[in-house]
């Protein structure tokens, strides 16, 4: 065999062996498997925002999510990833550094499907949010309570409550404390529609009212929805005849103990706006997030001469009347079940 043709033979080797060698490297780099869930079909994981590249992948690798440190850093530099998205993303068993990094670098996240029902306070609605979401619990909580920020939206820091609707809402994770606020303000112009308009408007209420009425109807009926149109137009009449509501949700509420099953006269004398024995009208803000049941139950009230209405015992339901001598009769019924039942507080 000539020199040339020994020279040419070495040469296509060489090249065999490269283009293997680098096929090999591809293959390890892109499309061999690299994450590693440890038996479970998929996972999600959380990408801060802000984060830096070796703050992903630190994370990636701390919680041993990946096989390869190494070859994942190359796919992200060969694909000039280099400043992670925000996100929650949902990694697949066995997954090639191809697809995590396409993944990534698209900021392909899934939604967080986000429901918050049975809330009261403002606390509790900000670690609701922060259970589920990124967004910042003391920036939220700030801003719940900033009339200047919140006079944007028609609200202040008592009515601000009455923005949020109940409901199944979808969210990325990465929603900011000031995005969910503009979200629910959307949420809340989309569930007011011209009808519900009128209809509040027919009432005598604002929209911020009608909802402190449903948190108030609420909190007294929480299992039969039947009554809460009758319990709303109680209060409306009491409203309309500038009656005190006498309300002892709205006293419980102020005290801020909400496993108080029985309201002392004592309660009565509590100092604050939300205590309804003491001050006309509706309380300044509501006593909890109403369910929309509540709300159209409001805007739905049936019309009746109720004044009065006291709790039966055990039913779950109450007894309405017009006649004061006959709620006096009912409240002292109610009073000693509660004494039999020994239920002092």
């Amino acid at each position: 065999m000539s020199k040339k043709k020994k020279i040419t033979l070495w040469t296509l080797l060489v090249l065999l062996l490269l283009g293997a060698g680098g096929a090999y490297w591809g293959w390890r780099t892109y499309l061999q498997p690299n994450v590693d869930l440890q038996g479970k079909r998929s996972e999600f994981i959380f990408v801060r925002t802000g984060w830096t590249m070796d703050e992903l992948v630190d994370m990636l690798e701390e919680k041993q999510l990946i096989k390869d440190r190494k070859s994942f850093e190359q796919a992200a530099a060969i694909k000039k990833f280099t400043v992670p998205k925000p996100g929650r993303y949902r990694i697949e068993d066995g997954m090639s550094n191809r697809k995590l990094v396409n993944m990534l670098q698209a900021g392909l996240q899934e939604p967080v499907q986000f429901t918050f029902t049975g809330l009261r306070t403002k606390a509790e609605l900000v670690r609701r949010v922060g259970r589920k979401l990124e967004a910042d619990s003391s920036a939220l909580l700030f801003m719940l309570n900033d009339n200047t920020f919140l006079s944007r939206y028609g609200f202040n820091s008592a009515t601000v409550m009455t923005m949020f609707i109940p409901s199944t809402y979808e969210f990325y994770w990465n929603t900011s404390a000031e995005e969910f606020i503009e979200r629910m303000a959307k949420e809340y112009k989309a569930f007011w529609t011209e009808e519900r308009k009128a209809k509040a408007k027919a009432a005598g209420l604002t929209q911020s009212q009608v909802v402190i009425l449903a948190s108030i109807v609420q909190a007294e009926q929480t299992t039969y929805n039947d009554e809460k149109p009758v319990i709303a137009g109680l209060y409306i009449n009491r409203l309309r005849k500038r009656m005190a509501l006498q309300s002892d949700p709205t006293l419980i509420y102020a005290i801020g103990d909400f496993s108080i099953r029985r309201v002392l006269n004592s309660d009565k004398e509590i100092d604050s706006p939300y205590n309804t024995y003491k001050h006309a009208g509706l309380p300044p803000g509501p006593i909890n997030i109403p369910e929309i049941s509540s709300i159209e139950a409001v805007l739905n009230y049936k019309k009746s001469d109720y004044l009065y209405m006291c709790a039966r015992y055990g039913s779950g339901r109450h007894a309405f009347t017009s006649d004061y001598n006959v709620h006096m009769a009912n409240a002292k019924a109610y009073r000693e079940a509660l004494d039999k039942a020994n239920i002092n507080r």
